[in-house]
């Protein structure tokens, strides 16, 4: 193999990912989905959606490290959850991703991925859509989540709670 071949991202494989960390949500594997973010890797929804530049300058809806993102996990988990009674379910209804940017080098990617988000509780049942930015690096242990992004569509009006992750 030569060394560009080793180091070319495979956008099919990008894409593969970003749907494959959805399924693991819809399926509520929680534990699973947290494995595919690196160490220093975030979730991000910001409050003015693509228009937001930056997590620091302005509030965001959520902005979570994997340490948080652990702690939301387990409260999902716990059976006295008052919020999981019923339990909250999941299913997100993907476009095709495309890639933005790639750096072979670096190991990094950037897909942008337009979506429907529907979480059912109950009778509940909300409907969110927007775009996922996933910023993607290769580690020794394969591709992780260094940031998924979710852009929501109309993210600035008033939202009701959302139980799981968008």
């Amino acid at each position: 193999m030569t060394t560009a071949a080793h180091h070319r991202l495979d956008e099919a494989a990008l894409c593969r990912f970003v749907a494959d960390e959805a399924a693991l949500l819809d399926e509520r594997r929680f534990d699973d989905w947290l494995d595919l973010f690196a160490d220093d890797g975030r979730y991000w929804v910001p409050l003015l959606g693509r228009m937001q530049a930056d997590p620091y300058s302005h509030n965001s809806i959520a902005y979570e490290d994997k340490l948080l993102l652990r702690l939301r996990i387990e409260r999902l988990k716990d059976p006295r959850a008052h919020s999981q009674h019923p339990t909250s379910h999941c299913q997100h209804v993907l476009q095709a991703a495309s890639l933005e940017h790639s750096d072979a080098h670096v190991g990094t990617a950037v897909l942008r991925t337009p979506f429907l988000y529907i979480e059912s509780r109950g009778e509940q049942q909300l409907m969110l859509a927007g775009s996922y930015q996933h910023t993607l690096v290769r580690t020794a242990d394969g591709l992780r989540i260094r940031q998924k992004r979710v852009n929501l569509l109309g993210a600035e009006r008033a939202l009701p709670a959302v139980q799981l992750f968008i």
